[in-house]
């Protein structure tokens, strides 16, 4: 059982609740309150706990198609930005707030490094995203055949 096999938003309200109670190295910098995530965003996040939810994306899409640069996930994280009267335009999301989640994802072992690639998942983030992607499988299967 993958990532492949569970929704990507069960997956990752989980890995970010997981990561916000038992890795210590994940956590949000002073800024985060008030940061937006980009230019295209008009305000910053409402979810207080967003700096864990951006940790457990990133955990995903290292998973699914890492090895990965900042650059290419400025683009995925991206968005559409409204310029009033003028037609909107494409903008890159901010670097900093995928830039140091990465970094401590680092720190904590669950990413490395590849080279000039960029950074995928290390053995210890494919098993922990694994174990997570299991349970919820689990669950899921045990609650269709309650269900049904």
């Amino acid at each position: 059982m993958s990532v492949y096999d569970v929704p990507a938003d069960l997956l990752i309200q989980r890995l970010a609740k997981y990561l916000k109670e038992n890795v210590p190295e994940v956590k949000p910098p002073t800024w985060a309150l008030f940061a937006k995530t980009g230019s295209h965003v008009e305000r910053p996040p409402q979810d207080l706990d967003w700096w864990y939810v951006r940790c457990a994306s990133l955990l995903r899409k290292l998973y699914l198609k890492g090895p990965i640069g900042v650059s290419r996930l400025r683009k995925m994280y991206g968005g559409r930005k409204r310029r009033g009267v003028r037609p909107a335009h494409f903008r890159r999301a901010g670097g900093s707030a995928i830039r140091k989640p990465l970094q401590q994802l680092e720190e904590a072992g669950l990413v490395v490094k590849d080279g000039n690639r960029g950074r995928k998942l290390s053995p210890k983030g494919m098993s922990l995203v694994d174990m997570i992607a299991s349970q919820i499988k689990r669950e899921l299967r045990r609650e269709s055949k309650v269900g049904g």
